[in-house]
């Protein structure tokens, strides 16, 4: 039975893996930080199905001890402060966690045991100021926000222990992949529960910020089987993960409101204070290389995903009512 660590197990694409991994006979352990209040709701389906141990990025005997227990054969992280908006507000802490927390965990991974095989959750907010259009595994990178600076240094200290000490470690370049999991606080998710909200009666408004802003988009579910893929090759090789295809937000908005019979013009203000700094206004991935190496290709349309959203918004909502 192969044996898999997986940081970040309560977050959207944690629990997606942990639900793959299960299912194909994998022995799962998570890895949470310490909380006066636990978060488990994401995997409460599988909680009796996983081990689920106490360690944080910020703490490298923490990790070491955990891989000496644990002993996995594969480690995905996915642990990280993962909101762009934050990283603004907290830039030296986000630096900690999704810059120098991947580099413990490599440190650790070197320290315990090299043979280890290594994901790295990078992101296609590291192209940001994009080069060329679309973006693919050779594309410069050009962040322009803090998160993804910080995820430019973790994207490249995999690389460095790669080449530097023969560890079997890639990453992952995802673009935006959504679904019911994923946080209200992200542009997606809080599109669909406004809807939601509004077509229950529970609300009016919906604020947000740049409507024209355009992202690569797809469904989580199906990015974690490329994830899982990564890991299963014969050599280690960064690959850009997309639907190939990118949506404004507003495109998002129109699909979400007219699914349920409203018109979103008259529901949808835009909120100055809600726009970046510093806006990434397009992201379009070429994951070419997937579909080629990884066979790989997802399987949800864009309007399939919001669809799907929207009713897991709506019975949510419903049952809390009840």
């Amino acid at each position: 039975m192969s044996k898999a660590l997986i940081t970040g197990i309560t977050g959207q694409d944690g629990s997606y893996l942990a639900d793959l991994l299960l299912s194909k006979g994998y022995e799962v352990w998570g890895m949470v930080r310490r909380s006066s209040t636990e978060h488990f709701e994401r995997i409460q389906h599988i909680r009796d199905k996983v081990k689920i141990r106490q360690a944080d990025l910020l703490d490298q005997l923490s990790l070491i001890r955990l891989l000496e227990e644990a002993q996995p054969d594969e480690l995905y992280n996915f642990a990280a402060q993962s909101f762009v908006p934050t990283s603004w507000e907290q830039p030296v802490l986000t630096a900690e966690f999704d810059a120098v927390g991947v580099c413990r965990v490599l440190e650790a991974i070197r320290l315990v045991n090299p043979k280890i095989k290594f994901y790295q959750a990078s992101s296609s907010e590291m192209f940001g100021k994009v080069r060329e259009v679309p973006q693919k595994e050779t594309t410069p990178f050009y962040p322009r926000s803090p998160y993804g600076v910080a995820k430019v240094y973790g994207h490249f200290i995999t690389v460095n222990y790669r080449e530097s000490y023969g560890l079997f470690a890639v990453s992952g370049i995802l673009f935006n992949h959504e679904s019911p999991r994923r946080g209200l606080e992200f542009v997606s998710r809080k599109v669909t529960d406004g809807v939601a909200r509004i077509k229950l009666g529970l609300s009016d408004k919906l604020f947000l910020g740049n409507l024209d802003a355009k992202r690569d988009w797809g469904y989580a579910g199906d990015y974690v089987e490329a994830v899982y893929r990564m890991l299963s090759q014969k050599e280690p090789l960064d690959y850009v993960i997309s639907s190939g295809q990118n949506h404004s937000v507003r495109e998002l908005v129109q699909i979400a409101f007219s699914y349920v019979g409203l018109d979103w013009e008259k529901h949808v203000q835009t909120d100055p204070k809600l726009v970046r700094p510093a806006e990434v206004d397009i992201l379009l991935g070429d994951s070419s290389l997937a579909h080629k190496n990884l066979n790989w290709q997802p399987k949800t349309s864009f309007e399939g995903l919001v669809k799907m959203m929207v009713d897991a918004d709506i019975n949510r909502l419903k049952a809390f009512r009840k």
